[in-house]
């Protein structure tokens, strides 16, 4: 097949996130089918990465739309009812190259990364197209608003989550769409109300997260990973340190935490101290989590699956996580991942996962296993491709 990715960021270098699923999904298709990329880029570093990823892509067609730019079309937010997620990359020049692809390509199917890159081809219904969501973005936003915020900052986030509640609808406008766990797919269906929804799971690669023999005899550390200018990691690590940490430290006070993850904020690097740890960017990050003994994932919003969860269980090191995120892996609590929503329960399993050694060896080890059975890139590669083929099939033969 002749697939065309359009995507809201490049997708390399492949770290985390967005970046981190479209780089893994293409490596695994390329050969088997011509694939192309259109995507923005935001820095001129970003306009560095072509050579990488023609590797990868047959053709690579990068629009530069630098966060400046970004800045002014959510201006028009002010009197529009699109979500400042999606005006953040509305841009005409993106719409003419598209436009411009379509009339000298016949594709077989695109896939669209995102709610943001939705408008761009919501209302072609000539061609085979999958929308990919990260994440139930409406429930990712109403899950904020549990967390406490200032007056402006909630009149802010309480607005944006009508609009992308409102907007979020655009997924009937595609052949199929699709979400990375069960809990967000069960919610768009509730809400919704549509059938066209599928589930593509997150994954690892287990060649840069393969086992490594983790040492279980060490005991007195615990990690966080994840971009460190992301909200919700944000409040994780500082909600952690203030409430569930001294709670541990408590019983355990030669514990350390560290803190692991690019581009951390002001509000992440005055956390620092004699027991904790602030890293800044981590190349080999498979090393960071194999000196863990406990990795912690206390999110209080967000939505889909998190990485740092996955990748920690395919190294075979225990994970207390919280409620977010853990429904979608499809797990039971102590899998891999021991779930807690209360701070005093959360940090109780910290504490006893650090008190005993057997007890992180099975956890871990369990980890691992639904790793290597369910959540490798190259199944998760193969599921993708089945839907590829089965939204194409209906264009060849609309009559079946």
């Amino acid at each position: 097949m002749k697939i065309l990715f359009l995507a809201n960021r490049v997708p390399y270098p492949p770290y985390r996130g967005d970046k981190l699923k479209i780089f893994n999904l293409a490596k695994r298709l390329q050969g088997k089918h011509e694939l192309h990329l259109l995507t923005f880029a935001q820095t001129q570093e970003d306009l560095g990465y072509k050579a990488e990823l023609e590797k990868i892509f047959k053709e690579v067609h990068f629009v530069y739309l630098p966060k400046w730019k970004s800045a002014i079309n959510c201006l028009s937010g002010l009197w529009d009812a699109t979500p400042f997620q999606v005006l953040y990359f509305r841009s005409k020049e993106l719409q003419y190259i598209l436009d411009e692809l379509l009339k000298a390509n016949t594709y077989d199917a695109i896939h669209v990364q995102h709610l943001r890159m939705s408008p761009y081809l919501s209302e072609r219904k000539d061609i085979a197209r999958i929308l990919d969501l990260p994440d139930a973005f409406s429930l990712y936003w109403e899950r904020r608003k549990t967390v406490k915020r200032g007056m402006l900052t909630a009149l802010f986030e309480n607005a944006e989550q009508k609009r992308i509640l409102n907007y979020e609808n655009v997924l009937k406008e595609y052949d199929l769409s699709l979400v990375c766990s069960a809990e967000d797919l069960a919610y768009l269906e509730n809400t919704h109300h549509t059938g066209n929804l599928g589930l593509l799971p997150n994954g690892v690669d287990l060649d840069t997260f393969a086992s490594r023999d983790h040492d279980y005899s060490h005991s007195k550390t615990i990690l966080f990973t994840g971009n460190m200018d992301y909200s919700p990691n944000v409040d994780a690590v500082v909600y952690f340190t203030e409430t569930i940490l001294p709670i541990i430290r408590s019983e355990r006070p030669d514990v350390q935490f560290i803190i692991a993850g690019q581009r951390p904020v002001p509000k992440v690097i005055a956390l620092a101290n004699e027991y904790i740890t602030v890293t800044g960017f981590v190349k080999d990050l498979a090393a960071t989590y194999n000196s863990a003994s406990v990795v912690v994932a206390p999110l209080r919003f967000g939505a889909g699956t998190q990485n740092k969860v996955l990748e920690a269980m395919a190294l075979g090191v225990p994970v207390v996580c919280s409620n977010i995120g853990f429904g979608g892996l499809g797990i039971k609590s102590g899998e891999g991942a021991i779930m807690q929503t209360d701070p005093l329960a959360f940090a109780r399993s910290v504490i006893d996962l650090l008190s005993s050694e057997e007890q992180r060896r099975k956890v871990g080890e369990a980890g691992m296993q639904v790793i290597k059975t369910r959540f490798d890139w190259d199944i998760i590669a193969g599921t993708l491709e089945s839907y590829f083929q089965e939204v194409a099939d209906k264009y060849r033969n609309p009559n079946v």
